[in-house]
């Protein structure tokens, strides 16, 4: 085939397809434009989902007349002027690619007008080419509006979703937005029918009322830069309590210097910090902001800008999963009664009792695994108050009266969370009490049992097992935790190395808690309830169990009386 040059229609409709993939792209360069004017008033039209009609007005700075036809012109932009620019970049925007983007595949027609000038400018463009050019009325600020995206581009539009589907799409980018900047006044319009007024206050919690709603902004946790090591790493923002989760991570939002950015490594830092206080397959909602220098991240590595690159991407890790760790851990709520979806039970085990020792070996404090990943120190948690033992319900349920309120605790949930802690805290300190067998034992496993098990026996020796390969996918042990002490030791190790998981040694602790605790079904005296509750007072987490249940619940006095028609 012969080289050529192409046409330069064709030039501008590739690298359209870079920028401008749907009617959401087309909204969110729009948006940014409108931020770096300056904007404090923004509001969105869109019809069919954004491919008839996108319209966005805001009060920014404006546009000089000499300067409109320019704006529409590859690589014009007002905010660097050299290559060093990009190390310092403070605006959302700044390839100059947007607007003939835009242009190339669509009808578009801005008005603008700067603020002290009696008259505005007004410019249509077809196909990126400017076909009419005005003086025309203007309030300060630009109105930009996108007729008929893709009409003349029929490839682009079969991959697009439904009208409903892409009008979705858009909703989300000006969430995000209006997440980030609060103090602006956001609204959208889908078809006719407001669907997003925020306040502009500049208070994210009224930004969060708005695009969540009131329950979800009610359950809202602060977060701030506690423990922080970094001086240059800045993070504040809101985490969602543990009680008001999502199935999707659709509602973890994260803004680099007020950028919006998707990023997999600080989804996993909130989750992270979330560990074992949810339920499996649960996520939590959470809205990040982090401030870091400029010079130190490259926002110029993909055409729409949504992703970034940090230079100390684990600094910026720890950051946020140690900030979004200490909300939860000096924050999070006990739940009421109302705010209980599931009450989840406990299968019933063989009858055991916690034997004095077991008592007094688990009153010790104890500490969180994310806390030391995160190199801080233990802090505990006042989150209860002094409980009065009253009795056991079911033999299941502990019973106890609170200054304001009754109070419902699993006890294998409570005492789950009771010896994770304490493991932790023996591992930790390599203080791992240890029980000897008066005989080895030899076990024997499948074949991918034991793969496991042979892959992870350094982990299996830091918790209390004296284990080593026999032969044949059989192995020798002489010793175990002293947790499982009169407990089928071997069951947990099965259940164990049968549970996929990313996190083994996490896994294992949580089995080893499990599988020690108290079970339900089993008959406490008074004495015995009083120390576990003692017990689960002294530890960080005592809301939840390891894995993300709740130990207990909460029935205010205000509740009974208006169950009695006493309110």
């Amino acid at each position: 085939m012969t080289i050529k040059i192409l046409d330069s229609r064709v030039i501008s409709q590739i690298a359209a397809g870079e920028v401008v993939e749907r009617p959401a792209s087309v909204v969110k360069e729009l948006l940014e434009n409108s931020l770096d004017a300056g904007a404090h008033q923004i509001s969105l039209e869109i019809r069919d989902g954004g491919l008839s009609l996108i319209r966005v007005t805001d009060n920014g700075k404006g546009i000089v007349d000499d300067e409109v036809e320019m704006a529409f012109q590859r690589h014009a932009t007002s905010k660097i002027a050299a290559l060093q620019d990009l190390q310092q970049l403070t605006t959302l925007g700044f390839r100059g690619e947007a607007l003939p983007s835009i242009a190339s595949v669509a009808q578009v027609e801005m008005v603008t007008g700067i603020n002290g000038l009696g008259a505005g400018t007004k410019v249509t463009l077809e196909e990126g080419i400017v076909v009419k050019h005005d003086s025309h009325a203007s309030l300060p600020g630009t109105t930009l509006t996108v007729h008929n995206l893709f009409r003349k581009i029929p490839a682009r539009l079969k991959f697009l979703k439904s009208p409903s589907a892409e009008a979705s799409r858009i909703a989300n980018i000006v969430n995000q937005y209006a997440l980030a900047y609060p103090e602006v006044r956001f609204t959208l319009s889908n078809d006719s029918k407001i669907t997003l007024r925020t306040a502009g206050s500049g208070k994210l919690l009224d930004s969060v009322v708005a695009v969540y709603g009131l329950e979800v902004a009610q359950n809202m946790l602060e977060v701030g830069s506690l423990g922080t090591d970094s001086v240059s790493i800045k993070v504040s923002g809101l985490v969602g309590s543990p009680q008001i989760s999502r199935a999707s991570r659709d509602y973890l939002s994260f803004f680099v210097n007020r950028r919006w950015v998707t990023s997999r490594s600080l989804n996993f830092a909130v989750e992270e910090a979330y560990h074992g206080l949810l339920m499996q397959g649960k996520h939590p909602i959470a809205i990040i902001n982090i401030t870091v220098p400029p010079a130190d991240i490259d926002v110029n590595v993909h055409p729409t800008k949504t992703e970034i690159k940090f230079q100390d991407e684990r600094a910026v890790f720890g950051a946020v999963q140690k900030a979004v760790r200490a909300s939860l851990v000096h924050n999070a709520p006990v739940q009421q009664l109302e705010e209980i979806k599931r009450i989840f039970s406990v299968p019933s085990a063989p009858f055991t009792t916690m034997s004095p020792q077991a008592s007094k070996d688990h009153s010790s404090p104890a500490i969180s695994s994310s806390e030391y990943l995160a190199g801080g120190q233990p802090t505990p948690l006042i989150s209860l108050p002094l409980l009065r033992v009253l009795g056991q319900l079911a033999r299941n349920y502990i019973v106890a009266e609170g200054p304001d309120a009754l109070y419902l605790l699993d006890q294998h949930a409570a005492h789950e969370r009771i010896m994770l802690e304490k493991i932790r805290l023996q591992q930790t300190e390599r203080k791992v009490e240890v029980q000897g067998l008066l005989q080895p034992v030899s076990v024997e496993f499948d074949a991918r049992q034991a793969a496991t098990l042979e892959s992870h026996i350094p982990l299996l020796i830091e918790a209390g097992f004296d284990i080593q390969y026999f032969g044949e996918r059989t192995f020798l042990v002489r010793a175990i935790p002293a947790v499982l002490r009169d407990r089928d030791w071997s069951a947990m190790l099965r259940e164990t190395l049968d549970t996929q998981t990313n996190d083994w040694s996490e896994n294992l602790l949580n089995r080893l808690a499990c599988h020690s605790a108290i079970k339900a079904g089993q008959v406490l005296s008074v004495e015995e309830m009083r120390e576990l509750v003692k017990q689960l007072e002294q530890t960080i987490l005592p809301n939840c169990c390891p894995h993300g249940r709740p130990t207990m619940i909460r029935l205010t006095i205000t509740q009974l009386e208006k169950e009695f028609g006493r309110a």
